[in-house]
């Protein structure tokens, strides 16, 4: 009906305009600019990945379950995303979701990886969702003073407990790695210690490696 039409005169000036308000020609294409100006992106692009539990065997080569679902590169396709797919606590014994830089796969073969190592936390069962969401959102809102020496993290679901964990591109650089310990703790309100395994000493003894460094 005519009374609930918009009563301000198509001949408003800018003057006339809330701030930011964007002037509508009638064709729409106000609303597309309104569209392109609200996407923020992210100083990176991410990959979500996730390693199917019911496709690991001991005659599996190790990582060759793991799959990529989805990159983003806004903070809306992070939402859209995240708010669609399973949480930890949903998932099944045995899988691990990623969420890496895009370019990097989370295996200890790939390039970036192969000399670095992860700071990992570990919770009871149904209590990784939190810890996961904050960590990552310090990871694509750049929280890091060393966020350069961050290739992803990954959230891991075991049959007594769940493992959250940060890799990292260079185990070598002590003051980077205490770095982003401290700082990740901080983000999560985590009181306990955590420590930091070099991926060469997991590949060789994962159960007996030892931490290189603890905070």
């Amino acid at each position: 009906m005519a009374e609930d039409t918009e009563t301000r005169p198509a001949s408003a000036g800018a003057e006339e305009r809330e701030e930011g308000e964007i002037a509508d020609d009638g064709d729409g294409s106000a609303a597309a600019a309104a569209g392109r100006v609200s996407a923020h992106p992210l100083e990176n692009a991410w990959t979500f990945w996730f390693d199917n539990p019911q496709g690991k065997s001991r005659a599996v080569a190790w990582g060759s379950t793991i799959h990529p679902i989805h990159t983003f590169s806004t903070v809306e396709d992070f939402w859209s995303l995240y708010n669609n797919i399973h949480h930890p606590s949903k998932l099944n014994v045995g899988a691990d979701f990623h969420c890496f830089k895009d370019k990097i796969e989370p295996k200890w073969e790939d390039p970036i990886c192969a000399n670095g190592g992860k700071w990992s936390i570990s919770c009871g069962k149904g209590k990784s969702d939190t810890f996961w969401l904050h960590t990552l959102l310090a990871l694509i809102g750049e929280q890091f003073d060393f966020g350069d020496e961050i290739c992803g993290a990954v959230v891991s679901v075991r049959k007594n407990k769940e493992r959250v964990a940060i890799w990292t591109k260079n185990a070598a650089n002590e003051t980077a790695q205490i770095s982003i310990g401290k700082q990740w703790k901080e983000f999560l309100d985590y009181k306990d210690s955590i420590g930091f395994v070099v991926h060469e000493d997991a590949k060789r003894s994962d159960k007996d490696a030892k931490n290189r460094y603890t905070v």
